[in-house]
């Protein structure tokens, strides 16, 4: 459209004697021609690019097949980024397509990345350069010499020229080469605008014969009844006249008709072709998704399958700057294009360690701290009354008097597309998302907040100490062990129903007894309140916050935990961080925690602050890191924290102090010189064939236990979760619709009590928890869900008739 027709000829000419527009055929005629010079074209540029290549190159590069051929390959330099600079790549030229590998081994199983040279840009910077250019895409490359350089264009120039063929080739005889570009949508338009002439020519034309029959008819009845001869050939005269008039309309009117169908059938081969176009990319997506997937989890096996000393690379001592030596990266992160990347001081911590019982050790930075220890732990000081040995952490410190289960069911493997279902979860709350439970656990959230307490040794150690600063370090990494768990665990856990429950009761064994429930559905909130006989007692309100945003899903845990010692009275009180699960739709999920901690002894005014710094690719620091001080209700610094929030966590005393030197940043550090730091907590190692049970720890493994005597609201009871954790995942999820549809049919039974409660004037004061009520905290200020006694009675007793029926 916007082209000047050529004037019609030729047998086949046909104009409209309403609108001067051009035939169909002549415009046929005319785009053949076209597509006939530029393809002539192209043929000329590759036998140009052809006796170029063949002046440039007489000879292949050993290995690889000449230019010109249907396949070219061998090793050029790749830039990755300013950290590596220039890789040495191995690169396979083959059907339009250029793709390139670490190595020739990886061209069975891993492509790093494609570039189409169709709609490429080759540009020559150098001698030796190369600049490849396709949309957002570009590629930087470097060839050892000006000769290989040379081959390498040519091929690339004849590979570019044969895939620019293949696609005019391929193309609609009414369309040009691509479906999505700036011409096709003016084409577009302008056949829009064409038939809707046509379609005004047809109405005026069906107008014309309207009236012109209409004429015909009456002058018809009016020559029969005429009985003079000369009066006669008058009227027959005028019926001629309109006859022929009438042909006339008619032969436009079949003219326009013939002109509007060929046009029809003509866009609509194009639009079938387009649409098969779509069709076949996204079977190429999907195709490219799965082999990610796969992919993925070769690099998976293969990393499990390395020794454990050549991932778990040892600390290098720093100079005395405080700046630690970069760690080494894997082989993995130096190449994606697409990488986020952050300033790498950006997150840096405010303080420099220095430890004072060797003088021949290098100042460390906070970043080393989790491996300066090295050895065995040694004690605090000579002042510390909880310290314990290092096999405290080898188990639990008190054997089970009931034998525990020790593995479930193995999860099955189902395929499923989640992109199908995620497409229309972004930006919505996760919890008014009907889910299956292909993407959940076979645990409810009640019995993961129960997970908290998998190292409750922590607290029964902390128990003991007369030092309250010695209490808050225990204190600090026991908030940090409750993260240790979910280092695997990308699975969703149930969300509980309104009025379930969870009790774990350790009495015997461990000392302590743990109850939940779920106090409220919209938004989902869970209290939970934990009685410890060996000195302690936790209660907290959990409300999950969960957005889904695309490429990530963001849980956020709203609420305070609460940690009272009986002895001291120390009441400690503090938030979670954030945990963030990234590649939903493509690649391998892992999950980070990050944000801050503010752990507060509201008896003493003493602190702790923790900092889980979140991952970045060019962060100096351990992935997962955690550091944070610990001050009394002055201010002053008496300990530092250091670890991974997946392995461990240290404590340094602190015995000097002073101002640094400034950063980098233009920041004024505080140098700490502490002792040697010791161990605080190290995480147990995972069951065996932990990687096909949900990577659940020995503590998970027997949540969801069967036991006999609990409440029936339990989530040991709840049907869809038992038929998932048996692998009947199908009958798990339609029991789950059909528990979420009775919740439902539920509160609108209640929000229709409470309508006609209000109607007659009568009050109505909504769904109150079984065992727990609302209190206003006297260390917060908030209004908060807290135990109210009366579940271990009842267990006793087994008196659950005021239980409400959600199973």
């Amino acid at each position: 459209m916007g082209r000047v027709a050529a004037p019609c000829s030729g047998p086949g000419r046909i104009v409209s004697f309403l609108t001067a527009v051009p035939c169909l055929s002549c415009k046929q005629q005319q785009q053949r021609r076209r597509r006939h010079h530029q393809s002539a074209a192209v043929d000329r540029g590759s036998r140009r690019m052809s006796e170029q290549g063949k002046s440039a190159a007489s000879t292949p590069a050993s290995g690889t097949p000449a230019p010109g051929s249907d396949t070219y390959k061998g090793w050029l330099f790749k830039w990755t980024n300013y950290i590596k600079g220039y890789q040495r790549r191995w690169f396979v030229l083959s059907n339009g397509l250029l793709s390139y590998y670490r190595t020739q081994a990886e061209m069975a199983h891993t492509c790093r990345g494609t570039i189409n040279l169709a709609t490429a840009h080759i540009d020559t910077e150098d001698a030796c350069n190369i600049v490849l250019s396709s949309g957002g895409r570009t590629y930087h490359l470097k060839a050892s010499t000006e000769v290989e350089r040379q081959r390498w264009v040519t091929a690339l120039e004849l590979a570019k020229a044969k895939a620019i063929r293949m696609m005019n080739n391929q193309s609609d005889d009414s369309a040009d080469e691509e479906p999505t570009s700036q011409s096709d949508h003016s084409e577009i338009q302008g056949t829009l605008k064409t038939l809707a002439s046509k379609l005004d020519d047809l109405s005026t034309c069906n107008d014309l014969i309207a009236k012109h029959g209409a004429a015909l008819q009456r002058s018809l009845s009016e020559l029969e009844t005429l009985r003079v001869p000369l009066e006669g050939g008058e009227k027959i005269k005028a019926v001629n006249e309109r006859a022929t008039l009438f042909r006339i309309t008619s032969n436009a009117m079949i003219n326009a008709c013939r002109d509007f169908l060929n046009l029809a059938e003509s866009h609509s081969r194009r639009w079938q072709r387009v649409l098969q176009h779509e069709r076949e990319q996204r079977t190429h997506l999907e195709e490219t998704i799965e082999q990610l997937a796969k992919q993925h989890n070769s690099l998976e096996r293969a990393w499990r399958e390395v020794p454990a000393h050549a991932v778990n690379t040892p600390e290098i001592p720093t100079s005395t700057t405080g700046v630690s030596a970069r760690p080494r990266k894997e082989e993995a992160s130096d190449e994606d294009e697409d990488t986020e990347y952050f300033d790498a001081m950006e997150d840096s911590p405010a303080f420099i360690t220095v430890t004072a019982t060797d003088p021949s050790q290098h100042r460390r930075s906070q970043s080393n701290l989790s491996g300066a220890s090295g050895g065995q732990p040694n004690d605090w000081n000579q002042e510390d009354n909880c310290s314990v040995s290092s096999n405290d952490f080898s188990g639990k410190d008190l054997q089970p008097h009931r034998k525990r289960r020790t593995q479930i069911p193995e999860k099955p493997n189902y395929s499923l597309n989640l992109w199908s279902i995620m497409k229309n979860c972004i930006g919505k709350e996760l919890s008014k998302i009907p889910m299956p439970v292909n993407f959940n656990e076979p645990l409810s959230m009640l019995q993961r907040l129960t997970e908290d307490l998998e190292y409750h040794e922590l607290l029964d150690k902390a128990a003991r100490c007369e030092n309250s600063l010695e209490q808050m370090c225990l204190v600090a990494a026991f908030s940090v062990s409750s993260y240790s768990t979910t280092v695997h665990r990308t699975a969703k856990p149930f969300n509980p129903l309104l009025g379930e429950t969870y009790e774990l009761d350790r009495l015997e064994e461990f000392g302590y007894r743990s109850l939940c429930e779920q106090v409220s559905h919209h938004p989902p909130a869970a209290a939970h309140h934990v009685m410890s006989q060996r000195g302690w007692t936790l209660w907290q309100e959990i409300t999950i916050a969960s957005k889904f945003r695309g490429k990530y899903l963001s849980i956020m845990p709203l609420g305070a935990i609460h940690l009272q010692f009986h002895a001291s009275g120390n009441h400690y009180v503090w938030r979670k961080v954030t945990s963030t699960v990234h590649n939903i739709i493509v690649g391998k999920l892992w999950i980070d925690q990050s944000g801050d901690i503010d752990i507060v002894n509201h008896r003493t005014k003493e602190t702790c602050q923790l900092k889980f710094s979140p991952y970045s690719y060019f962060s100096r620091e351990v992935p997962r890191k955690v550091a944070g001080v610990v001050k009394d209700s002055d201010g002053q610094a008496h300990y530092i924290l250091s670890g991974t929030w997946d392995d461990k966590m240290e404590s340094a005393k602190i015995v000097q102090s002073s101002r640094g030197s400034s950063s980098s940043e233009g920041k004024q550090k505080t140098v700490y010189q502490t002792l040697t730091p010791k161990l605080l907590w190290k995480k147990y190692p995972l069951p065996e064939n932990a990687e096909n049970m949900y990577y659940f720890s020995s503590l998970a493994l027997t949540l969801n236990e069967e036991e006999e005597g609990v409440c029936w609201t339990d989530s040991r009871l709840r049907p869809d979760q038992r038929l998932m954790e048996a692998g009947r995942w199908d009958e798990a999820n339609v029991e789950k619709q059909r528990l979420e549809e009775k919740q439902r049919a539920t509160r609108r039974r209640r929000e229709a009590e409470a309508s006609k409660n209000i109607e007659e004037g009568q009050g109505f004061e909504g769904y109150r928890p079984l065992w727990f009520h609302q209190r206003t905290d006297e260390m917060t200020g908030e209004t908060i869900y807290v135990y109210k006694g009366g579940y271990w009675e009842a267990k006793e007793r087994q008196e659950w008739s005021t239980c409400p029926d959600i199973f």
